[in-house]
């Protein structure tokens, strides 16, 4: 069995990879963006298209890791034959002559389990696609992911470069982070589109409030990011200035009210930097102040943390105190509002004493996470 993809004017196979828990959002915002079979399955979003799409959804997914290009599916048992099979695809549109390749291999219950052996045919295999000399390159290098699975070796091609989550504008951090896509996949799932005020009582380095001005203004977070389509022989700038000049003209000028508190100095100096580079600090009102002490600037909207919960941060501390008091803030200080917020342990949100609901499980940092709501 051999497949190969073409990466032509017609539609091909994609693959937009997602935090676990978030399938349905990245796909939700895919279909938004116009690429009408976008479909989620585990791990991801499976859609089809060419550059223009390729393009699109680096540009605009705020949930995505990576967009992957499948290019190609076939069987091998040894190494001859992968290298034969391998050596059949078209490389070159994706690597430049002077391009290096960069292969990370997962194997399960496959004849061919050496990762590195199996990087090495790939490369060899490029090289002769190519019609070059082995040895190391000068360029870029071109991240390939290798999957064998039942002998079957599935071939992607990573075409967006850095991960998708680092934005650029998250310069230092505070404790337990959320990376950006977390943050935005959240936002969509809650059904938070930008009308309404955010509040974050417990803001950290600010994730949440700059991911959800960029959702308000409809911001296209790969705007200002290089990525690894752009080092295709056949990348097109002509076009990626269009899609781009497009996504400009789309922002929206206002926002609602966006606002964060943290106690700590260095955390909530941290939020205000990432905010200043992310060019939306005018946008947003950071208060140094305790949990106990926010108040609703509104009669509705919603109010959302990732409060510590012991795996990193505060683990010789009982953290149900703070909990309690998340509760008596939501409950008494925001009435009208949602609140949710993430926490892995069942016993530690009950110490909220309100009556949540369960509306998804995600992983923060390997952490298995709940995300946690309530209507106030």
């Amino acid at each position: 069995m051999f497949k190969e993809i073409l990466l032509k004017n017609t539609k091909e196979e994609l693959f937009a990879v997602t935090p676990p828990g978030l399938e349905e959002a990245c796909a939700a915002e895919l279909l938004a963006l116009g690429l009408s079979d976008a479909r989620a399955v585990a791990g991801g979003v499976e859609f089809a298209g060419g550059l223009r799409e390729i393009y699109l959804a680096n540009l605009h997914s705020r949930v995505a890791s990576r967009v992957l290009v499948r290019l190609a599916s076939f069987k091998a048992r040894d190494f001859p034959d992968l290298y034969r099979k391998a050596s059949r695809l078209p490389w070159g549109r994706f690597l430049r002559p002077d391009a290096g390749l960069q292969t990370r291999v997962t194997c399960h219950h496959s004849r061919l389990n050496h990762s590195e052996r199996i990087a090495a045919a790939l490369g060899e295999a490029a090289d002769r696609a190519l019609g070059r000399e082995a040895g190391p390159r000068g360029g870029v290098e071109q991240l390939v992911l290798a999957r064998f699975e039942e002998d079957i070796c599935q071939l992607s091609i990573d075409s967006s470069g850095e991960l998708l989550h680092r934005r650029g504008y998250r310069g230092e951090t505070a404790q337990a982070p959320l990376r950006e896509n977390l943050a935005a996949g959240i936002l969509l799932l809650l059904g938070w589109n930008g009308t309404t005020p955010l509040v974050d009582p417990l803001c950290g380095s600010g994730t949440f409030l700059v991911e959800g001005v960029w959702l308000a203004r409809r911001r296209a977070p790969g705007l200002e990011r290089r990525f690894a389509f752009m080092d295709w022989p056949g990348f097109r700038p002509g076009l990626w200035e269009v899609l781009t000049g497009e996504a400009r003209r789309a922002e929206l000028p206002a926002t609602p009210i966006l606002r964060g508190g943290e106690r700590d100095a260095a955390s909530l100096e941290a939020a205000r930097r990432n905010a200043a580079r992310a060019g939306v600090a005018e946008l947003l009102e950071l208060r140094q102040e305790e949990l106990a002490d926010a108040v609703a600037p509104a009669d509705s909207g919603l109010l959302l943390c990732n409060p510590p919960y012991g795996k990193r941060v505060g683990a010789e501390e009982d953290l149900r105190p703070l909990y309690r008091t998340l509760g008596r803030v939501g409950r008494e200080r925001f009435p009208g509002w949602r609140l949710a917020f993430l926490c892995p342990d069942d016993a530690l949100a009950a110490a909220t004493e309100l009556p949540l609901k369960r509306l998804a499980r995600l992983r923060n940092g390997g952490i298995p996470i709940t995300l946690w709501g309530f209507e106030g």
